[in-house]
């Protein structure tokens, strides 16, 4: 495979990353085949010591989804990091994502739980003290503030649950890496 060749593979791959990271990444990659040719390697040595451009650019993104988590915490950055993490391995697609889906859409399911105890809440509030309640308009509020309350606890409690398991499975693939990363490098 020639330079040319190898920095188009890598540079496609990279797509979506930011503009500065890409640049910075493929001047590192230049640098390898600069210094390379220097030593009197030809680039397909080169390139075949650096592996496959695809599977460099896989890493790299899951590595820069994984920076964005640490750095950032929010619902874009875990979603890029899940996404990350599932680009390193289609086996690991097939095993881990029916599990994730599952998760995710408990998740899911429990937010919107959370939501409807909140709204409910309110309307309890709100509408209760009309509807002349047992126990008098004090009960309604007080029941609907008492809601609303319990949904901020578990909603509190959910974001914290989803922010251990996000970091649950950035540790399974940096683990994941550790462990294939012997294999997957060419044998010298």
């Amino acid at each position: 495979m020639t330079r040319a060749e190898f920095m188009t593979r890598l540079s496609r791959g990279l797509a979506g990353l930011p503009a500065t990271a890409i640049v910075d990444i493929t001047a590192d990659y230049e640098a390898h085949f600069t210094d390379g040719l220097a030593a009197g390697r030809t680039e397909a040595e080169v390139a075949d010591a650096l592996g496959s451009p695809d599977r460099l650019a896989r890493e790299l993104r899951a590595e820069a989804g994984l920076k964005r988590w640490e750095e950032e915490k929010s619902t874009s950055a875990a979603a890029g990091a899940v996404f990350a993490v599932l680009g390193l391995g289609a086996i690991d697609i097939l095993i881990l994502l029916p599990i994730l889906m599952g998760v995710l859409g408990t998740l899911f399911g429990l937010f919107l739980a959370v939501i409807a105890l909140f709204v409910g809440g309110g309307v309890v509030m709100t509408a209760g003290p009309f509807t002349e309640p047992p126990g008098g308009p004090i009960v309604a509020i007080l029941a609907g503030v008492g809601m609303m309350g319990l949904a901020t606890c578990f909603g509190a409690i959910l974001a914290l649950v989803t922010v251990g398991l996000v970091n649950a499975l950035v540790w399974y693939a940096r683990l994941h890496y550790r462990l294939l990363k012997p294999a997957i490098e060419p044998q010298r």
